[in-house]
């Protein structure tokens, strides 16, 4: 076979095969000889007639992100009555922090009456996440939207490397999805001309419909799968924001829930000793939804987008404040745990399978 026609060949079924590979979000009239754009997604015509909806953030007020000195615990810590005091009790090891009240002497203050040794201490404020989620307006965009999870470099196709010519996407960007195409059980969202990423590195603010069980006039969903929650005021979206939920063994449940608790500031501890032991101080903006299970504020991580909690819906600092002022607004009287009536519904689901 002449090796013209053999170069042919084997061009065809390349093409073939990955055009079989893929199941297209959009039909399209072309396909052959078209850019990866035109072929898998909207052309650079359409995106470039769109005018995405600028979105305003929650606002950042670092004096709040600050307003404590967090501490990571490092291992067993013995605490006293003072410097250099009495013995009280032992914190034993673990995923712990605490928040520093003053300083004496290499001796630190972290209740009233309980100092401990300065050097079992280590400043974590550094970690405080400065993201906040944004506000929706009341409907969803024509395309969704959806957050960066890793710094990445876009590839120029669906299942294709990542192309350093298409630039850096910088973790936390805010993307808007134009198409996506299925590549071996995973979407590729189209979210440029030529750029497209793995569903993976994303989390996306999927548009859901008021669920018929929701029994209040705001509410809230919160997607496990996305990693995503949105704030609804009957049937209009209002605010969104990425969450970091349970892992597989201390999974947040799913179903229908009611925020029956707020806390501005609560200690939270659990696990066992020498395993999955955590005490964390003044949790901030706690609301409590499940049993101990709480949609609050995270100081000790800045990995929103990812499951890693105990079964607690962590957000930023930021979010968490605006939220609970939000509940606030409609239910003043959460300051005890024997309210008579619930708070805002919180729906939990997925919406897609975990993998």
């Amino acid at each position: 076979m002449p090796k013209a026609h053999l170069i042919t060949l084997l061009c065809f079924l390349f093409t073939s095969l990955l055009v079989n590979s893929l199941s297209f979000a959009h039909t399209q009239d072309c396909l052959d000889g078209c850019s990866s754009s035109q072929a898998y997604g909207l052309s650079a015509d359409e995106i470039l007639a769109y005018v995405p909806p600028i979105f305003e953030r929650a606002p950042v007020d670092y004096n709040l992100l600050n307003d404590r000195r967090y501490m990571r615990v490092n291992g067993r810590m013995e605490v006293f009555d003072a410097p250099n005091g009495n013995f009280v009790r032992v914190q034993e090891a673990g995923f712990n922090f605490v928040t520093a009240l003053g300083e004496q002497d290499g001796w630190v203050r972290i209740n009233a009456n309980e100092w401990v040794r300065k050097e079992v201490l280590q400043d974590s404020n550094a970690v405080v996440s400065s993201f906040s989620g944004i506000f929706l307006k009341g409907e969803f965009p024509k395309y969704p939207v959806a957050w960066a999870l890793n710094n990445i470099y876009p590839s120029k196709q669906p299942g294709g490397a990542p192309a350093e010519s298409n630039g850096l996407i910088r973790r936390y960007t805010l993307l808007h999805i134009y198409s996506s195409v299925m590549v071996n059980g995973w979407e590729w969202y189209q979210i440029g001309i030529d750029k497209w990423i793995d569903q993976r590195h994303v989390g996306k603010v999927a548009p859901l419909d008021r669920p018929a069980e929701i029994d209040t006039e705001r509410w809230i969903s919160i997607d496990l799968f996305e990693q995503v929650i949105i704030v609804f005021e009957d049937t209009k979206p209002i605010f969104a924001t990425l969450i970091a939920s349970g892992l597989p063994q201390w999974q947040t449940r799913e179903g229908l829930y009611h925020i029956y608790f707020r806390k501005t500031r609560d200690d939270m501890t659990g696990g066992v000793i020498g395993d999955d032991y955590y005490l964390i101080e003044e949790v901030p903006w706690t609301m409590y939804f499940d049993q101990g299970r709480a949609l609050h504020g995270a100081y000790w991580h800045d990995g929103f987008g990812f499951r890693r909690s105990h079964g607690c819906v962590n957000l930023s600092i930021t979010d968490a404040y605006w939220l609970y002022r939000w509940v606030a607004e409609e239910y003043e009287s959460f300051v005890s745990l024997n309210v008579e009536s619930y708070g805002p519904a919180v729906w939990v689901y997925h919406s897609a399978p975990y993998r």
